[in-house]
């Protein structure tokens, strides 16, 4: 399945500009090509946003496009081998399967799983709508429920809209507080930040503060003014008390959102137990340290309070993405310069619509009766829907650029549950540790195959910029890209349902006219009506002239303004939070802790990108990163050395890693990097399987859930660790 690679000895290198949209950063790049062949991949030091920045990730997309591994043809799974088939073949198939199992066992028998590369490429965002909408499932799942939906569920609570995520205003901010966050390793997350180290030097620079609240030494922390390593799943005790202070030392000071907001007295009330010396104990930072922190926040000329993964992917998840909400409303920093602001993209998916504000348990799943948002039910009850039997369960699957098996809590469940499938279809060009489960694999073009314009991660940005990149090598002869396969599903998938029906209804018959326009139009030609929209005077040909990217200016405030126009107010209080509160402060007080237990966390790194790019020689060479971290303490205590192969346990699993001993970790915490795990029977990734790993879902636990909103609680688990 090597693609030949045509390098015409007397042709003349090229410059090309695009884009690395491996992460949210999306850093302008330069490609020198020649022929068919990249020869070398740069920062574009003209790019306004990403200013040449560069991590190794975007070198190595080089290997990706050339890697032998990777599918460019449809496969089908015949017993344990894999067999080429042509794309009409692969669209019949799965057309008619999955109207099979519809017609047998209803809509939500089949179930949809999409995962993080689907929102990074836009094709997916055009397209898919038109094939996954007519499958009419209530079974919908996402990466969203993994890691980031308590930023989803508070902004529709306190804003109205799912969408509308303040993002820290750091170019212009004097001070900022970063919990469970390190962009220096991530590139940003739900703040896309490029050049971050950059960013946060000239913060210093120019007399600010830099607060990182982790329980790990990151390599944030390690550039930060001041450091605190927190007690995982200590955020919420830590935050809470911040809101009391705010409101006891009469701090709070809202300025221009003072009439927008509602609830003050209530939520005073409501964090009256949460005082720093009740939570010193549970958060690890004391009482004054917490004080001073608060004090310096709120008299700061501007500020923000900023958290991450891991805040979020804890069983308080959503209480701690409400409470920094909150911190940043009291102290008059949201909406504001320096502060958090919303993003003014110039494809705006809020205003257009083409999001929509969400809503929160319209149903619930058949199981553990988890709540649905935005119309997806969370990720962490997937292989239970799978695995039980009854009206309504799982049969057939479509997995859309993910590899849940190593992303989701609980994988060897999951693994498990994916072998008992009728039918499962994968849009993925590699076969991994779940499309190896597959039936059928669609392979679509990869990053530099095709070209590029972001429409969610402009939301998150922490400038206004609009770039349209097209693709650096041409398409291969044969290959489709990712929105073809699903204009062309959504048409088979269409006409075999009419056909079942044997002609069907005079509205599915409409549907599918309505589809066959649509699914003409390219991505770029829907982005040039959009523009049309745009409250910037752009237009196509201005992209298309300008690869590197237009500067469309700062954040800007607006939100209040917004929300006073449309009569809306801030409820600081949300009933589910009134709720919870007096539950935590109660577990707070009477937590019992296993002495012998020790706490795990995730762990990002530059060179990683979830479970994809181990694929890449240059990325997994040098020392494994696949290592337990644990304290000096910790390891003194049970008798291990630097390099030791440990055995960790946790409810539902048990694996095995070298630990590495270190200082830069809180004691009682130890650290495993997440997207490993590639030594699975029938993965065909040469290099990955060569450096395997293991898999840190594989003990998580998929019944620890964040509380309110069912997000996977991947850290803060309690793991026994003893040498193998």
């Amino acid at each position: 399945m090597m693609q030949s690679l045509s390098t015409p000895a007397d042709s003349t290198p090229e410059i090309r500009q695009g884009v690395c949209n491996l992460c949210e950063a999306i850093c302008g790049l330069t490609f020198q090509v020649q022929g068919e062949r990249i020869i070398s991949i740069k920062g574009n030091d003209a790019d306004p946003f990403s200013r040449g920045h560069i991590c190794p990730k975007a070198v190595a997309l080089k290997d990706v496009q050339e890697d032998p591994d990777r599918l460019r043809r449809p496969v089908r799974r015949v017993g344990t081998e894999w067999v080429e088939i042509s794309w009409d073949q692969a669209f019949d198939l799965v057309a008619s399967k999955l109207v099979e199992v519809r017609q047998q066992h209803g809509a939500n028998a089949v179930g949809i799983y999409q995962g993080n590369p689907t929102v990074h490429n836009w094709g997916n965002i055009t397209h898919s709508p038109m094939f996954l909408g007519q499958l009419k499932t209530r079974n919908r799942f996402s990466a969203t429920s993994v890691d980031q939906l308590p930023h989803h569920l508070t902004s529709y609570w306190l804003y109205g809209h799912q969408f509308l995520l303040p993002i820290p205003d750091i170019d212009r901010t004097q001070y900022m507080i970063m919990l469970g966050g390190n962009p220096l390793a991530s590139n940003g997350s739900i703040m896309t930040v490029p050049d971050v180290r950059k960013r946060l030097k000239a913060l210093q620079a120019r007399g600010g503060k830099l607060v990182v609240i982790d329980p790990r030494r990151t390599e944030t922390a390690a550039i930060a003014d001041e450091h605190l390593a927190i007690k995982p799943s200590g955020d919420a005790a830590f935050l809470l008390s911040m809101v009391h202070v705010l409101l006891n030392e009469s701090l709070a000071k809202p300025g221009h959102l003072q009439g927008l907001i509602k609830g003050l007295d209530e939520l005073k009330q409501a964090v009256a137990a949460f005082t720093p010396e009740a939570t010193a104990v549970s958060s690890g930072i004391d009482a004054d340290t917490t004080r001073r922190l608060t004090r310096e926040l709120a008299q700061a000329e501007s500020g923000v309070c900023y958290g991450r993964m891991g805040v979020s992917t804890q069983v308080n998840g959503v209480v701690c993405q409400w409470a920094i909400q909150v911190i940043n409303i009291l102290t008059g920093n949201l909406d504001k310069e320096g502060g958090t602001l919303v993003t003014h993209p110039a494809i705006d998916l809020v205003k257009t619509g083409l999001i929509g504000p969400g809503h929160v348990g319209a149903w619930h799943s058949r199981v553990r009766k988890a709540p649905e948002f935005g119309g997806e039910l969370p990720v962490s009850v997937l292989a239970e829907e799978i695995l039980t039997p009854g009206p309504g369960q799982i049969r057939a699957l479509v997995t859309s650029c993910g590899n849940p098996v190593l992303s989701t809590p609980n994988g060897q469940q999951l693994d498990q549950a994916l072998s008992q499938l009728d039918f499962m279809v994968s849009i993925d060009f590699y076969i991994n540790e779940t499309t190896r489960h597959a039936d059928v694999i669609l392979p679509p073009t990869c990053f530099v195959e095709h070209d590029h314009y972001d429409l969610i991660f402009m939301h998150f940005a922490v400038r206004n910029v609009a770039r349209y990149s097209p693709a650096i090598l041409p398409k291969p002869d044969g290959a489709l890209h990712d929105w073809e396969i699903y204009a062309r599903l959504a048409q088979r998938y269409a006409q075999h349902a009419w056909a079942l029906e044997r002609g069907g209804t005079v509205q599915r018959l409409k549907g599918m006219l309505t589809r066959s326009v649509m699914s003409q139009l390219r991505p770029d030609q829907l982005l040039a009506l959009g523009l049309r929209k745009s409250v910037y005077p752009l237009r196509m040909k201005q992209l298309r002239q300008t690869p590197q990217g237009i500067d469309l200016g700062p954040l800007r405030p607006g939100l209040a303004q917004s929300l006073a126009k449309k009569g809306r107010n801030i409820a600081l209080l949300p009933k589910a939070i009134a709720d919870e509160l007096p539950q935590l402060a109660n577990r707070m007080r009477n937590d019992r802790a296993d002495p012998d237990a020790l706490t795990l966390i995730g762990r990002r790194d530059v060179r990683s990108n979830n479970s994809w790019m181990h694929n890449s020689e240059r990325l997994v060479s040098g020392k494994a990163r696949c290592v337990l971290w644990m304290h000096t303490d910790d390891a003194t205590q049970r008798g291990l050395s630097e390099g030791q192969t440990v055995q960790i346990t946790s409810r539902v699993g048990q694996i095995a890693a070298p630990v590495f001993i270190t200082a830069d970790i809180r004691p009682g915490v130890v650290s495993l990097p997440h997207g490993w795990g590639h030594g699975r029977q029938g993965v065909k990734l040469g290099v990955a399987s060569q450096h395997a790993g293991v898999s840190l879902n594989d003990l998580t636990d998929d019944q620890l859930t964040d509380r309110i909103s069912g997000n996977a609680a991947l850290n803060s688990l309690r793991v026994h660790v003893k040498a193998a």
